[in-house]
Order: C-alpha cells, then structure tokens, then sequence
C-alpha cells in the first residue's frame, strides 16, 4: 500500500515531541512522516504495517522508526467496538534527524547516532535490558522540561546507537511512489475490508469488487502497492493474528489455526514456520518465557 504524508504538529518552542496517549485505538492511517519515532505501546495488541513487513503487537512492544518509513498500527476488533474499558497506551517520542542542529550529526563524536538512524530507515524492534532502559529514561523525558529533555533525549539515542539487542524489521523495504488522496481512500477501503474478514474464505473477486476492478487489474495493482501478492498479505496477515493469540495463551494451537483463517493444519504450520522462521509451539514459548 503507498502511504500517506502525515505532518506532526510540534511548538516552536520545542526541538522534539514527546506524548502519552491513551485512547480507544491506534486508528488506521498508513502513513509516513520525515521525523524518527520511537514507538513505546504500554496496552495494545493487534496487527503492524511496517514498511513491506505485516506482524503482530502486543504490550511491552518498543520500535524505532526512521524518517519516512511508511507504519500504522492496526489494533484488533474489539478496539472498535466502543467498549470503554478497552483503549490502547503508548508514550510516542518524535524528533527530526536535524533536531539537534544540521551540524550535529556531522561531528565525529556522532557517527554513532548517523548510523543508528541508518539502521532506523528499517525499522528496529527493540528488546532485552536496553528497552528496559530506554522505556524509563522516555518516561522521565515526558515529565522533563527544557534541557533535561534535550539530554534524555541524547540518553535514550547514545543505548540505541550502542546496542545489538534489536531485530530489523523491514531489511527489504524501499520506498517509492507516493498515493494521491483518492487512492489512499481506494487502498483503505481495501485494507479494512481484509482486516474485518481475514478469518473467513475471501476470494480474489470478494476484494477486487472493493476496488471496483477486475480480479487481473487488482492483482496487478495490489501486488504493485504491497510488493507481494493478494494470497501472501492476507496469510500474513492471519500469521500475524495467530502470533498476538499465542501471546495471550487462551486457546490450543489447533483452535487458533482455524480461528484466524486456515482451514488446513499442516499447510498452517508450513506458513508459520515460513514467516515466523519457527514453529507455534516455540514461538509462544518464546515470548510466555
């Protein structure tokens, strides 16, 4: 899908952004934006769009985001039911690769914090005792005021820079041509009707009406958006839906197969361990551990 621009509203009394937001959920808006993000979820779970990458979120989850790199964060269904006691949390760190003064990220001492915005234009998932470190200096930075702020800000940038506990989320990913608004409506359309009905046998013709085009010119024009085929994003996108139900540790594999879409156990497991790199049973161990 070709993302949207999407312009942060920022003071001009302030060289970066920090928020906390806790609301019904994270929207759906495909977008881009030319600040870094650091990307804290407190409560949340559901499906992500980072760059050609489809995978699950949970709580707990860090990432850093480099400029441009096209996200969203879908939250799952019943965070749009309108259920008040249902609502995500997250603490958003947004600043511009310049924020410090174009000069900056030009001084020897910073080649550490050059390449680690390099890394970011793939995204990074971050892990282990660097996002417990980096989670409570972006706390302290919310409540920080004038140079505090700046030198958290340099606190949090100086781990990352440093640290190899990360995993790269989009390696393949470029970005190219850019959606007019009324593609963007046409691309929405399309994603909300895959993420509402991805547990049921939706077809080729199912989404293409959605377009409003043949089922040849959507194949061509999905797979021109996505980089991958129609039958690849929707298994992604069920995978995705099977790892957040490993996490929660509810119901048995079997049952969660068939729950998300797949009407074949051992055609499950092969697409699992494809994406994932690993089995069901060693992913939820994995992160219930």
């Amino acid at each position: 899908m070709k993302p949207h621009f999407h312009k942060i509203p920022n003071s001009s009394q302030r060289s970066f952004s920090i928020r906390y937001d806790r609301k019904p959920n994270f929207g759906t808006l495909w977008h881009f934006h030319p600040e870094l993000e650091l990307h804290y979820i407190l409560n949340g779970q559901g499906t992500q769009f980072i760059g050609d990458t489809v995978r699950g979120f949970s709580d707990g989850d860090l990432i850093l985001l480099g400029e441009n790199l096209p996200h969203t964060w879908r939250c799952s269904e019943e965070y749009f039911q309108g259920n008040p006691n249902i609502e995500v949390e997250a603490y958003v760190l947004q600043f511009l690769p310049t924020c410090f003064g174009k000069d900056f990220i030009e001084l020897p001492e910073a080649q550490t914090i050059t390449s680690l915005f390099d890394k970011a234009k793939k995204g990074m998932f971050i892990y282990g005792e660097t996002k417990n470190k980096v989670t409570g200096i972006l706390k302290e930075t919310f409540i920080s005021n004038d140079l505090d702020r700046i030198i958290n800000l340099l606190r949090i940038l100086k781990i990352l820079s440093t640290t190899s506990e990360y995993e790269t989320i989009s390696p393949g990913y470029a970005i190219t041509q850019l959606a007019n608004d009324g593609e963007m409506e046409r691309l929405e359309k399309i994603y909300t009707f895959i993420m509402s009905h991805f547990r049921e046998d939706i077809g080729l013709e199912k989404v293409a009406a959605i377009a409003n085009m043949s089922v040849s010119t959507f194949s061509r024009y999905f797979k021109k958006m996505t980089n991958k085929t129609f039958l690849e994003f929707l298994i992604e996108i069920r995978i995705s839906n099977v790892c957040s139900a490993l996490i929660e540790n509810r119901l048995p594999i079997e049952i969660i197969c068939y729950d998300c879409g797949f009407n074949n156990i051992s055609n499950f497991y092969r697409h699992f361990n494809k994406i994932t790199g690993m089995t069901p049973l060693s992913y939820k161990k994995k992160y219930l551990n």
